[in-house]
């Protein structure tokens, strides 16, 4: 009977192979196209000084600084005289880029070499003068004024040209004798200056949009709600795929329904329920790791940036991207800072060697918002800062491992919503519907209303209603 048995199989694979042999030989494709694996991209080695000393130019009104003079002086603030025909009248057009005061308040301060004084507020200035701009950025270790030197698409590039600072001294010091031979001869192929750059990208941190009412509603999926979250119980708490869901909606509890249906109870949802969890009044602490994984979208490998509060086990970003870039890293940072009251002072974020987090910090440290960045390197403690913040580090690398788990099964998304609405679904559950471990098979956010629950397909009914009274609440009109 055995020797049957194995005749059949080899038999049955033999046929196997010669139906996909006809198939490619009549269409030019295969039955059947593995998934490649993501390739472990490495992230583009850049150089990131430390931040710079960023001062923001003091602006004055020159009507309240004369009606102060007045007031201290019993006298109005007399014009500036100038002499006819003479070099050092200042243009009509020219106005104090400090306060506002006209020409007739200011003078010429070198004699026709093109530097003037407000006589108004005391502030010297020309077309190149720092009072132009909104911020000025000085060199940490001489002090002096950064120059800028390049103008990016996404950035604008500073330089310190200062010849006596301690970093570039420091730098050409720490040459070798061959590096100083190429160093004269090709200065651009070494880094010894201090730089800096300035993202110039239209984003607005700490500024949460309102939540409006989502396109699809659940009033317009014609099936009871107790379906609904017995399908997402099924779908998201069990990893089932959209088919293996649809087919024990059928045969076990009697609902026939397609797997596109699955995908559309979960779309609808992961919209209702998006502006909820991310708005949110979370218990957050000061000590965040985050850290990239990898999601398929139109055939191509997406990016998801998760940061997670490493105490309370609570999933605070999970944003999509189709890049690994810095706009990317400056808005799953934002998701982060926007749960906290008040920004802790010893914040302090821990990420892997990407420098893109490096710049995010200084592109919030130039709207005032500060933080520290902890970088762990490599998978081994090769120094001490990776051997203290490894631990957290393996937290986040947890979470991707879940994530992965729930993922594995959905074999890619056919668009950006698909993904949005899957990872979003997969945040609710992780920080209000999974128990975890580390908290003593508790919730990461409890919510009273679902604790005295009996089962999950509740939970996910009362997680619908209180999003759906949220939008409700907040909805633009």
């Amino acid at each position: 009977m055995s020797e049957i048995n194995i005749y059949l199989l080899t038999y049955i694979k033999f046929l196997e192979h010669v139906v996909m042999y006809l198939f490619i030989a009549l269409t030019g494709k295969s039955i059947t196209k593995k998934l490649d694996e993501p390739v472990k991209k490495e992230y583009q080695k850049l150089q990131v000084d430390k931040l710079p000393i960023i001062e923001n130019t003091q602006k004055y009104d020159y009507a309240k600084l004369l009606e102060e003079y007045f007031n201290a002086h019993g006298k109005h603030l007399k014009p500036v005289k100038h002499q006819k025909n003479s070099k050092t009248v200042v243009p009509e057009s020219v106005t104090c880029p400090c306060c506002g005061a006209p020409s007739k308040y200011i003078y010429d301060n070198t004699g026709g070499r093109g530097q003037y004084r407000c006589k108004v507020c005391s502030s010297a200035f020309n077309k190149k003068n720092h009072y132009l701009k909104e911020t000025v950025f000085k060199c940490p270790y001489c002090g002096r004024v950064l120059e800028k030197i390049k103008e990016r698409k996404d950035f604008n590039v500073f330089k310190c040209k200062n010849d006596t600072c301690s970093f570039y001294i420091k730098n050409l010091k720490s040459m070798s004798e061959d590096d100083k031979l190429r160093f004269k001869s090709n200065p651009n192929d070494f880094k010894v200056r201090y730089i800096y750059r300035q993202f110039k990208f239209d984003f607005k941190p700490l500024s949460k949009s309102s939540p409006v009412i989502p396109k699809v509603s659940l009033a317009k999926l014609y099936a009871p709600i107790h379906t609904v979250c017995l399908v997402l119980t099924y779908h998201v708490n069990y990893n089932m795929s959209s088919r293996a869901t649809a087919s024990i909606m059928r045969d076990v509890h009697g609902v026939d329904i397609s797997h596109q249906t699955v995908l559309n109870y979960a779309d609808s949802v992961a919209r209702i329920v998006k502006p909820f969890i991310d708005n949110y009044d979370y218990d957050v602490s000061d000590s965040i790791c985050g850290d990239e994984t990898y999601i398929r979208v139109n055939g191509k490998w997406h990016y998801i940036f998760f940061f997670i509060d490493t105490i309370k086990k609570t999933l605070l970003s999970y944003r999509v991207s189709q890049n690994r870039d810095t706009l990317s890293a400056i808005k799953a940072i934002d998701d982060v800072i926007t749960k906290f009251k008040t920004i802790p002072d010893n914040l302090n974020l821990v990420t892997d060697g990407n420098p893109i987090y490096l710049l995010a910090q200084h592109f919030f440290a130039e709207k005032g918002i500060n933080f520290d960045v902890t970088q762990v390197i490599g998978l081994t403690n090769k120094d001490a800062v990776s051997a203290k913040y490894r631990v957290l580090k393996q937290i986040i690398e947890r979470l991707n491992g879940i994530f992965k788990d729930n993922y594995r099964h959905t074999r890619g998304f056919n668009s950006d919503d698909g993904s949005v609405s899957f990872v979003t679904l997969f945040s609710t559950y992780y920080n209000f519907l999974r128990p975890h471990s580390a908290l003593g098979y508790c919730v990461p956010v409890p919510i009273p209303e679902l604790e005295k629950l009996p089962h999950m397909p509740a939970k996910w009914g009362k997680l619908i209603e209180l999003s759906q009274d949220y939008i409700l609440k907040h909805q633009v009109a």
